[in-house]
């Protein structure tokens, strides 16, 4: 939808509804480089600006590879909020409009009630796809009510991509992944991250410091106003529910309905160094819930009758790619990657059992299919690297000492093997960074700031641990929380369970919300696959891996 330019007192009268500023001075909102409120009277001209231009809605770029129902447009922002007429940049949009049809009487029509935003996280991922879930029985009622609206944050994609290495050097295999690393190998890695932070500034330039959550909260006020929407309408998901936190603390008043999936601890103390410790124990735990799941179909499978015997067949596979990678090109490190995608989602699970299981029986071929390199992929992955680095590096404090480092998750390490290095390589930039951080804003409403808000969460969730969800309820007065009991995918709301579906369809389609606090029953396990056998779902799962 694009909006005309409004004018007279009519008009006046809208555009000041779609950009209201919240008052300055508030303890909570971080120093401003251009004095006090800076960056919020920025952001309220170009809200102001973009809800006059609107959003020209046409045929997506070739390279969305998005049907033609799907459309995209354009949306401007400040670079430097605090310098709102200074450099501009482009944020890429895509949009289905509601269908207004009843998925179960053809004959009803529903009420458009306007557009829903949808980020999937990162930092570093993009929604340009979302639009796309309206066609699943699980959206269908939202897509009927609702604009299905995603976009690529800044940095991402064709929104002003950064870049910090050449994508050739990214995605090469095969590589080691250590449990426990010997000095040498940590005195590489710590070259590595040194090399890697230095190219940031240097493929970005200057302007990498603007990529932070806080500018991804404000970016997506003004795709509110862009999109003609007095308030807004989000689901944020994983890191999206940060900077939809954010945008909750900065604007509440433009809140009409918003949704936190699966939700990233919001302490100021948390982000990001802590988060990230906390998230290779949680992963841990989540790794022996695999393992378990293994076991019990080991008649299956094959990989051991308890956990621990899936965790030698796991060992016994790591050193023989190790010794020799599979294909010249699945080592160590690719194993461990693959291996931690069931740790997000369990759908993986039958799979990656059925590929590791196939691989000490002598056939390589699942297991390279699986975890191999994709390097038709590589520039998008470098590209979601480098946004991901930047917002997080910018976004805190981190420790510039490696020897903190080193101490904490060497004692992490000893209960949390499975993904705690790893996570230290991928955030060890941050210790190098080289342009200014922020300090990271105390996310918390107060009583009649903000209408009620729904968090979703899965109890044994593991790339975001369930303690930042009750975090973020405890921060987010009125908000409601609903948890999906014993289980731990990524995501949980349009997923297979029906009861969390149904909490969020009563929130988003009528406003209606459980008591404080609401449990789910966890949705079913998966069922195994066969070794040698090749389904649907796998030929899904290769595609989403790549």
């Amino acid at each position: 939808m694009r909006a005309a330019v409004l004018y007279g007192t009519a008009g006046s009268l809208l555009l000041s509804a779609l950009v209201t500023v919240p008052a300055g001075g508030d303890p909570r909102w971080p120093g401003e480089p251009f004095g006090p409120g800076a960056d919020t009277r920025g952001t309220a001209v170009a809200a102001q600006r973009a809800a006059a231009a609107g959003v020209r809605f046409g045929t997506c770029a070739k390279v969305e590879d998005l049907p033609e129902n799907v459309r995209c447009g354009t949306v401007s922002v400040p670079l430097d909020y605090a310098r709102p007429d200074g450099r501009q940049i482009k944020l890429t949009v895509s949009r289905v409009k509601a269908t207004g049809k009843d998925a179960k009487n053809s004959k009803r029509k529903v009420p458009r009630q306007g557009a829903l935003v949808y980020n999937p996280g990162g930092p570093g991922a993009s929604s340009m796809y979302f639009p796309l879930v309206g066609s699943l029985p699980e959206w269908k009622r939202l897509s009927a009510a609702y604009d299905l609206v995603g976009y690529a944050p800044r940095g991402v994609g064709r929104s002003a991509p950064i870049s910090c290495e050449d994508p050739k050097q990214r995605g090469k295999g095969p590589t080691q992944s250590p449990t426990h690393p010997s000095e040498s190998y940590k005195k590489e890695r710590i070259a590595e991250a040194k090399a890697y932070a230095r190219g940031c500034l240097k493929r970005s330039g200057t302007a990498v410091q603007h990529y932070t959550s806080l500018n991804n909260a404000r970016d997506l006020d003004v795709v509110r106003a862009a999109l003609g929407e007095r308030r807004l309408t989000f689901i944020g998901a994983s890191y999206g529910t940060y900077f939809g936190a954010l945008y909750a603390t900065l604007f509440p008043s433009h809140v009409r309905r918003m949704v936190f999936d699966s939700a990233v601890n919001p302490d100021p103390e948390q982000i990001w160094y802590r988060n990230n410790l906390d998230q290779s124990a949680a992963f841990e735990i989540r790794w022996a819930d695999f393992r378990a799941w293994v076991a019990r179909h080991d008649d299956v499978y094959g990989l051991g009758a308890t956990p621990d015997e899936v965790l030698h067949s796991y060992e016994t596979a790591r050193a023989r790619l190790a010794a020799s990678p599979a294909g010249g090109k699945v080592g160590p490190g690719q194993l461990q990657g693959a291996f931690l995608q069931a740790g997000y989602y369990d759908d993986y699970w039958p799979h990656r059992a059925q590929a590791l299981s196939a691989y000490l029986k002598g056939d390589p071929k699942p297991l390279i299919e699986q975890a191999g390199p994709y390097p038709e992929a590589a520039a998008e992955q470098e590209n979601g690297n480098a946004v991901y680095t930047a917002v997080e590096c910018n976004d805190a404090p981190w420790p510039t000492d490696w020897r903190t480092w080193d101490r904490d998750n060497t004692r992490l390490a000893r209960k949390a093997p499975f993904e705690t290095w790893d996570n230290v390589w991928m955030n060890l930039p941050c210790a190098y960074w080289p342009v200014p951080r922020q300090q990271p804003l105390d996310v918390r409403t107060l009583p009649g700031e903000l209408p009620p808000t729904l968090i979703l969460a899965a109890e044994r969730d593991a790339a975001t641990p369930y303690e930042g969800a009750t975090a973020l309820h405890r921060r987010l007065f009125g908000s409601v929380l609903v948890t999906e009991k014993d289980a731990g995918t990524h995501g949980i709301g349009g997923g297979p369970n029906k009861c969390v579906n149904g909490h969020l369809d009563a929130y988003l389609l009528e406003g209606r919300l459980p008591a404080r606090h609401a449990e789910c029953a966890p949705h079913a396990e998966p069922k195994p696959v066969r070794p040698g056998s090749r389904s649907k779902d796998l030929e899904k799962d290769v595609k989403k891996a790549s």
